[in-house]
Formats: structure tokens, C-alpha cells, sequence
């Protein structure tokens, strides 16, 4: 779906925060972050630990560039103070608690108060305003309900916004597509991968899916790719836009793309502090320069975050449709989703933009890895469309392979499957599968 590049928001549609000045927004940021390394010095005994280690109090911090002197939070943090030692209240003030899967090891445990709540439904409702979406519209909610945060974080910021939400939650394909064609939603709220699965349905059916309701897909949870964007907007006929958010630093919200660019997720700083930082000495880089994504919250009671490293892949852009936000290149990797293949950093992304480059081919793949004596190689293991012949899945091998081989400078073999031959994810997508001798 085409959009008029740059065409400004209406200034009704923008909220006070949206129109801070860079003087007012960096004040904000400065009296928050103050408030916030206080709070977590004050009730949280890993950060008292963290930043007493570094030789560092909350009266070191004078000015936003002074947050470099405290130390970083990571995952492995999180996992340590498993399951609320990372709270700043007592238990009894959190409403409510989410976490990962655990599938690596522990969860990580996010607690959220009252007022947590209602800030997260408030940068969610900005972000569904910002892709477009207005009060009245129906929102269909696809994403996983449950200790996910995707499910209840679209949810209450859909509610927020005054819209109609259809609380679907993941699974259940065919139905999921019945509901899209009887309550007729304008938004939709998925991965992009699950989005692509509901794709599949509605040809299965035979029904038109840019004659469907939706003229809003909301996408987040997984990284996608220019490329994937334009398949979904053409096969829909809908806005894609890219909403941000991680379960440590808040949830989905975090950031979102503003439907008037498609440009990259604003950052709502008045809750985020972003720096962008080199990921092997951890020294922070420049606005646009690329580097590990890390943010600071500035207004979490229940579970203040300091300096936690996401492994996100991007680098920080000014704000163009919301002036007072910075962006973010859109994430197409994590540093911790890398393969490195015969000395060569591969990401499954990159991958992707190959694979939709190639016809017959579709958007459904993984990348299995395997050991050959001393060396690792990787399979690409992708579908063709339906119908496609057994010549024309051979040619699309051999193009796939050469596009691999020159635009990302490995060697691949490609194994083109049936459709619906690659598992289907109702959340996040299953991109790699590694077999290789641990």
C-alpha cells in the first residue's frame, strides 16, 4: 500500500509528549533518569550491588551523558534474581506479572504495578495512533496471550485507544480467518510470520485477501525485513508497520513506525532512554552509527531496568513524522541470532531478502546448520509456491544459492520443499536449526 513519504501527522493527533522541543525532552529525560537510578539504588540490592562495584551512586549522575558511568543489565542478571529479586516494590503492590519462555534457561521475571500498567497501555495506544489506527476501529489481537507480553500489551493499549478489540490470541489458523471475514477488523496485531500463515489460509479458502477488512497490520516480536513489508502490503493491501517492545524493558510499545514514513520505530523517550553501543568493548557510539541496542527505563515503579543490553542490532536516526523522538533503524538482527558460517556473519534476515528475491519461492524457510568434518555448513531449507513444477524448483535452487553465495558471501545448499512442508510458529518464527555437535 503506497504511502506519501514525509506527509506530517495532523497536530490533534499528537499528544503533549509528542510535542516537546529537544531541550524539553532532554530536561525530561534528565530529572527521570535521576528519579530512576535513585528508585533502583534505593530498593533494588542487584543495583546496589552493580553500582557500588563500578565506584558509581545516583549522585554521579548530573547529565545524560553521565549514564555511561553505570553499569549495564543483562539477561543473565535477570536470571540470577529469579523470580522477583529484581523488584523495586514490595510483592504485594505488583498487579501484575509476565515472562519469557525460558526455553534457554530460567525466565525472565517482569513485574508491573497499577501505575506500569496504565504507562504501558499509553505508549501502546500511541503506537496503534501512530500506524494509523484511530478510536472506533476494531483491533484483532493475534499475538499470544498468557506470560507473553504481546497478547495483553496490545490488548489493554488497543482498550486505551478506544478501539474495539477482538482478544483472539495465537493459533487456531482457520478460525482466526473466519473471524477476520465475519467481524471485519480494520487492524491487525501479529508476528509477521503468523501473518503469513493466516496468508496461506485464505488462499486455501480461496477468499481475496486484499478484499478482506484490514488496512492496518501492526507487526512486531521477531525481526523482518524490507522485503517481507512489501510481500504482506501487496498481498493485503494494507499498511505494515513495525512496532517494537521487549518483555524486560516494558513489552510491545517501546518504539512503533509512524504509518505517515515507514522509516523506522520512533522511541518514545519519554520513557526509554536508547544509547547505542559498541558490543565488544560496550562503549557507547554516536547517533547513527551502527552498534547494540540498550535502553534505560525512566518511569517503571514495579521493575526499573538500568542500561539493559537487548542484542538488537540497530543505530539511532533523528525523528522525522514525530520530531521529538528519535528513531531506530529498523531491527533486522540481534547479535545473538548471528551465525558465523566459515568465518562469515550471517543473519537469518539477510537470508530472507534473498529467498523473496526469487520466484516460485515463499516466505517460509529455515536455516538448518550441520558440521561436515571440521566445517560447518548451512541448508536452506525453503517452499516453493503452489504449483510450482519440479524444473522451476530447481531454478529457483540455483538462483537462491548464487544470490546467497554473492550478496552475503557464503555457500549454501537449498532444499525446496513442498508447501507447508516448513513448521508453522504461532508467535515467534523458528528460523534456525542448529544440529551441530555441541
Amino acid at each position: 500500500m503506497t504511502t506519501r513519504l514525509g506527509d506530517p501527522p495532523a497536530p490533534d493527533l499528537l499528544d503533549a509528549a509528542e510535542r516537546l522541543s529537544a531541550p524539553q525532552m532532554r530536561a525530561l529525560q534528565r530529572e527521570r533518569l535521576a528519579w530512576t537510578l535513585a528508585h533502583a539504588y534505593e530498593n533494588v540490592p542487584h543495583y546496589r550491588r552493580a553500582f557500588d562495584a563500578a565506584g558509581v551512586t545516583p549522585l554521579d549522575f548530573r547529565d545524560l551523558p553521565d549514564l555511561a558511568k553505570f553499569p549495564f543489565t543483562t539477561k543473565a542478571d535477570l536470571r540470577a534474581n529469579y523470580p522477583f529479586g529484581m523488584f523495586a516494590v514490595p510483592r504485594e503492590k505488583v498487579a501484575r506479572i509476565h515472562a519469557s519462555s525460558g526455553t534457554t534457561g530460567k525466565p525472565t521475571v517482569v513485574g508491573y504495578t497499577q501505575k506500569d500498567i496504565e504507562t504501558w497501555s499509553s505508549v501502546v495506544a500511541r503506537s496503534i495512533r501512530a500506524s494509523g489506527g484511530r478510536a472506533g476501529m476494531m483491533v484483532h489481537v493475534a499475538y499470544g496471550y498468557g506470560l507473553f507480553t504481546g497478547g495483553l500489551g496490545a490488548h489493554y493499549g488497543a482498550e486505551a485507544m478506544g478501539c474495539t478489540v477482538i482478544p483472539v490470541s495465537g493459533g487456531m489458523t482457520e478460525r482466526q480467518v473466519q473471524l477476520i471475514e465475519d467481524f471485519r477488523p480494520e487492524i491487525i496485531m501479529v508476528t509477521p510470520s503468523y501473518m503469513l500463515a493466516l496468508l496461506d489460509e485464505f488462499r486455501r479458502r480461496g477468499v481475496d485477501p486484499r478484499k478482506s477488512s484490514l488496512k492496518i497490520g501492526i507487526f512486531g516480536a521477531e525481526p523482518w525485513t524490507e522485503a517481507m513489508r512489501a510481500q504482506i502490503e501487496e498481498a493485503f493491501d494494507i499498511h505494515a508497520v513495525d512496532i517494537y517492545g521487549l518483555s524486560e524493558v516494558m513489552g510491545p510499545g517501546v518504539a512503533n513506525e509512524c504509518v505517515e514514513t515507514k522509516d523506522g520505530p520512533h522511541i518514545w523517550e519519554d520513557h526509554f532512554f536508547p544509547e547505542v553501543i559498541d558490543p565488544e568493548t560496550g562503549a557507547p557510539v554516536p547517533d547513527g552509527e551502527p552498534g547494540e541496542l540498550v535502553f534505560t527505563s525512566l518511569t517503571k515503579e514495579a521493575m526499573p531496568i538500568i542500561r539493559y543490553r537487548t542484542r538488537d542490532l540497530t543505530r539511532l536516526l533523528p525523528g522525522t513524522a514525530r520530531p521529538a523522538f528519535r528513531r531506530m533503524q529498523k531491527i533486522t538482527g540481534r547479535s545473538d541470532d548471528m551465525i558465523i558460517l566459515r568465518g562469515v556473519n550471517v543473519f537469518p534476515s539477510q537470508v530472507e531478502e534473498q529467498i523473496l528475491r526469487v520466484p516460485h519461492l515463499a516466505p517460509h524457510y529455515q536455516l538448518v546448520l550441520t558440521r561436515e568434518g571440521p566445517l560447518d555448513a548451512m541448508t536452506i531449507a525453503v517452499e516453493c509456491e503452489p504449483g510450482t513444477d519440479e524444473d522451476e524448483r530447481i531454478t529457483a535452487a540455483q538462483q537462491l544459492a548464487h544470490h546467497v553465495k554473492e550478496m552475503i558471501g557464503v555457500t549454501a545448499a537449498v532444499d525446496v520443499r513442498d508447501p507447508g512442508a516448513i513448521e508453522r510458529s504461532l508467535g515467534k518464527a523458528r528460523r534456525v536449526v542448529d544440529r551441530r555437535p555441541k
